[in-house]
C-alpha cells in the first residue's frame, strides 16, 4: 500500500479531541478525509465495488475524495446516526438499516487498512459483561459484580458485599425537558431496591475502597498512565476538583492491557482503574472510543502526536 494513502476520520463535527488529531496529520503532511456517517446521503456519496481482487472505489465528501483502496488508517471516534428527516417513519428505518450496512459494510471493510478502532470490534467492547469478563482473564483485579433484572438477588448482594455501586449498563441520549442526562454511578443501599429493578437489567458493583483514580490511554504499544486524585466517586462529575499526577504502571499491568486490547482486537483503549488504599489497581472499564485529550495540558504527555504516529503508520 502506498504510504500517500490518506486517513479516514469518521466523527461529528463537534468532536475537538479530533480536531487536535487532524491538525497533526495536516502539519506532517499526511492526507485527511474526514466526515461524519450522518452526513450520509445529504453531502456524503460513495460507491464501492467487489472484484476479484477486493474492494475498490471511492468515498467523497464536498471537499476531499478517498480511494478506498490505499486507505492508510481510520480512526473511527464518535459519528452521528444516519437520519432521513424526509421521509416516513417506515420508510426512514428502511433507509438507515440500509446505510447502516452499505456504507457501514464498506468503511468495515477496508483492504490493508489499519482501524483505530474496527466499528465491529468497539461494538463487542461496549458490552459491559463481556469487559469485565475479558478483565479477569487478562489478569486485572475486578470489584464482584452483578447483572441482574432479580429485585431479590440484588438486595442479597448489596447486604452481602456492600457497599455496592450501581452503574449504567450503557449510557444512550436521555432527554429530561431537552436537556441532555444521564444515568450517575451512585452508591445504593437494599432497601432501596423496589420492584422496578425487574424492568430491565441492572448493574451493581463492590465499591473500592480507593485513594484514587487512574486512567490509562493505550495507543497501540504506548502506555500513558496519568493518576487522578479527587474526593468524588465518579471523578467525571467535576473536572474541576481534580488533580493529574503521571505515574508508572505496577508490575504485569502492561500487559494485561495489552492481553485486554487483543481480546477484542483493538489498538486504542481508555482504561479506568481505582486505586485502593494497599496501592493494588482495580479494572472498572475500557472505553474504546474514550477521551483522552484534557489529560495532554495537564501532564505534558505527548498523546496527540502518538496517536497521529499511529495513524500515520510509524508505530505498530
Amino acid at each position: 500500500m502506498s504510504d500517500l494513502g490518506p486517513v479516514l476520520v469518521v466523527t461529528n463535527l463537534d468532536d475537538p479531541t479530533t480536531d487536535l488529531v487532524v491538525n497533526e496529520l495536516h502539519g506532517r503532511g499526511v492526507p485527511v478525509v474526514r466526515f461524519d456517517s450522518g452526513d450520509f446521503p445529504a453531502t456524503l456519496s460513495f460507491a464501492a465495488t467487489i472484484t476479484p481482487d477486493g474492494l475498490e472505489g471511492t468515498l467523497s465528501t464536498p471537499t476531499r475524495t478517498a480511494d478506498l483502496s490505499r486507505v492508510r488508517s481510520l480512526y473511527y471516534r464518535r459519528p452521528s446516526c444516519f437520519t432521513f428527516p424526509h421521509l416516513d417513519e417506515q420508510t426512514a428505518r428502511f433507509a438507515v438499516t440500509q446505510a447502516r450496512y452499505g456504507l457501514g459494510g464498506v468503511v468495515a471493510s477496508l483492504p490493508g487498512c489499519l482501524y483505530v478502532n474496527h466499528p465491529h470490534r468497539i461494538g463487542d467492547a461496549e458490552f459491559k459483561p463481556s469487559g469485565l469478563t475479558a478483565a479477569v482473564q487478562a489478569g486485572f483485579r475486578v470489584p464482584r459484580t452483578l447483572v441482574t433484572s432479580d429485585p431479590s438477588t440484588a438486595r442479597t448482594f448489596i447486604k452481602r458485599h456492600g457497599p455496592v455501586i450501581y452503574k449504567p449498563l450503557s449510557t444512550p441520549l436521555y432527554l429530561i425537558d431537552g436537556v441532555s442526562c444521564t444515568a450517575q454511578v451512585n452508591e445504593v443501599t437494599a432497601g432501596e431496591i423496589d420492584d422496578a429493578v425487574a424492568g430491565t437489567a441492572h448493574l451493581f458493583q463492590a465499591r473500592v475502597d480507593k485513594i484514587a483514580d487512574v486512567r490509562v490511554t493505550v495507543m497501540a504499544d504506548r502506555v500513558f498512565c496519568v493518576r487522578i486524585d479527587s474526593d468524588l466517586l465518579d471523578w467525571r462529575t467535576d473536572y474541576s476538583k481534580l488533580t493529574y499526577t503521571v505515574v508508572e504502571p505496577p508490575p504485569g499491568v502492561t500487559e494485561a492491557l495489552h492481553a485486554y486490547l487483543s481480546r477484542f482486537g483493538l489498538v486504542f483503549g481508555a482504561f479506568d482503574f481505582a486505586v485502593d488504599r494497599e496501592g493494588r489497581w482495580w479494572f472498572l472499564e475500557c472505553n474504546s472510543s474514550g477521551q483522552w485529550a484534557w489529560l495532554e495540558p495537564e501532564t505534558g504527555l505527548p498523546m496527540t502526536a502518538a496517536m497521529a504516529d499511529l495513524l500515520e503508520r510509524k508505530i505498530r
